[in-house]
């Protein structure tokens, strides 16, 4: 039944999509050629001197409609919904159309056609993008609203009881957004009626085909308990014989990647326990480039602001305008991390004191704003120029604070096998400061999993809404 809703959703989604294209098309149109724009000077146009509405649609829409709809299936907009962030929705919105209009501004380019208005086509950007995002925000809402009255839900049962069961029903119940209603659990080991969150054991592994025939379940997942795993490849052919969908997590999911890197050795799975996409060279050196450049770019665009900053630090407190730290990077290696001076001149000891307090009284009053709005972080060009950090990476830091950390976090050294960043995922994610340092590795560890130059990109995008005012710092 879900399935059968969810490519309804789907084709419906496509409809809407070419109807929101075709929409703004038009508004665009008028905008352009027929709105008070027109009387502006930047914008003038005289009638009679740009192609009549059907020749745009001719010559612009039969292309870009197609284009924008294929595109929009290879960003997968077209994927269930349940589970995904909305804002990632319109980071994927907003590239496909800056992605498609530049495949389309090439293809004039290589007809030679010049009459069509470079000004429509911006504003055709700004205003499908707008509109794409508020229609799926809204349906995004409805279907919120419906599964939270209990409709539009997928059906589940879990078999076995675990710490993936219980790590599963945790993240379901966290968000009742996506629509999943967990029956019960089909365990063994556990007494008939024990509950963890509401979600009561109801029967034996043995009694899982009864439950598949008289249940009308959307999905089946598989949280054995690892002591239980003689019972896995049994309780697989049985679910495979219903043709419900099956999903398995395993109960050693905390030792694996969220994107496990697998490899084929003649037919044998084998799966790596940690894969570093930026351990290979390619990888490595393209994600080098952008830095040399983007920190170069950084730099003359910040130059006259650093230079305000220094001097505004230098009128308004005693002591060097630059404050240096040693940081560990990348391969446990220690370097000095630039940053402007936002607090007093401390001794040694009261600098190892650790992070700053709200109303700390080390803190000058400029240093207060430099830290609330990240601006104290500029000097870390200079940082990721000279190679020793990288514009988006684990943030670094202190040797006395790893040393404790990875004593008591699991997995925290790795995030020392990539560079570390000015920016990161973590941190666009609101850890920063003085926030859960188990949560903040967990985001550092499913950037260097999943690194890709587009994720550095969207990274970097999304740091320019969500990265510098930072409410953690004091």
């Amino acid at each position: 039944m879900i399935k059968d809703n969810q490519k309804t959703l789907n084709r419906l989604h496509i409809l809407i999509d070419a109807t929101i294209i075709v929409v703004s098309f038009l508004i665009s149109y008028y905008f352009r050629f027929y709105s008070v724009l027109t009387k502006l000077s930047l914008f003038k146009v005289e009638k009679g001197t740009y192609y009549p509405l059907y020749v745009y649609i001719r010559k612009c829409l039969y292309i870009i409609l197609p284009l924008y709809l294929i595109i929009y299936n290879q960003a997968k907009l077209y994927t269930p919904k349940r589970v995904k962030k909305k804002w990632t929705e319109f980071f994927h919105i907003t590239y496909s159309n800056f992605f498609g209009m530049a495949f389309y501004l090439f293809y004039l380019y290589l007809r030679k056609e010049f009459n069509i208005s470079r000004y429509f086509l911006g504003i055709f950007t700004v205003i499908n993008i707008l509109l794409c995002t508020a229609v799926r925000m809204s349906i995004a809402y409805g279907l919120k609203v419906v599964r939270r009255k209990g409709y539009n839900l997928k059906h589940v049962i879990l078999v076995g009881y675990s710490r993936a069961a219980e790590a599963y029903i945790d993240r379901i119940f966290a968000n009742p957004q996506w629509g999943y209603y967990i029956h019960g659990i089909l365990d063994d080991t556990m007494e008939i009626g024990t509950r963890y969150k509401k979600v009561p054991v109801i029967g034996k592994l043995n009694q899982l085909d009864e439950y598949l025939t008289k249940m009308n379940l959307d999905e089946i997942a598989i949280t054995l308990n690892l002591k239980e795993y003689e019972h896995l490849e049994k309780v697989v052919a049985t679910c495979e014989k219903s043709g419900v969908h099956t999903k398995f997590i395993p109960d050693y999911y905390s030792f694996f990647p969220t994107k496990p890197y697998t490899e084929d050795l003649y037919g044998l799975p084998v799966i790596n326990i940690r894969n570093v996409p930026l351990s290979n060279t390619f990888n490595w050196i393209t994600k080098r480039i952008v830095d040399i450049v983007g920190s170069l770019i950084g730099i003359i665009i910040c130059a006259i602001p650093m230079l305000i900053i220094a001097l505004l630090i230098k009128l308004t407190s005693k002591g060097p305008v630059i404050f240096s730290q040693v940081r560990v990077g990348k391969h446990n290696k220690t370097f000095k991390m630039y940053k402007f001076r936002t607090m007093r001149i401390q001794t040694e000891e009261e600098e190892a004191k650790g992070w700053t307090k709200p109303n700390d009284p080390r803190v000058t009053g400029i240093g207060k704003f430099l830290r609330r709005t990240s601006l104290d972080e500029l000097p870390q060009l200079f940082n990721i120029l000279k190679g020793e950090m990288s514009i988006v990476g684990p943030r670094p830091e202190r040797p006395q604070f790893v040393e404790k950390f990875k004593e008591v976090i699991p997995r925290y050294m790795i995030k020392h096998q990539v560079p570390p960043g000015l920016t990161g995922w973590a941190q666009i994610n609101g850890y920063r400061g003085d926030t859960s340092i188990t949560k903040r590795i967990e985001h550092d560890l499913y950037y260097i999993e999943n690194w890709s130059l587009g994720f550095d990109f969207k990274i970097m995008f999304l740091t320019i809404f969500k990265g510098f005012i930072n409410k953690n710092a004091y």
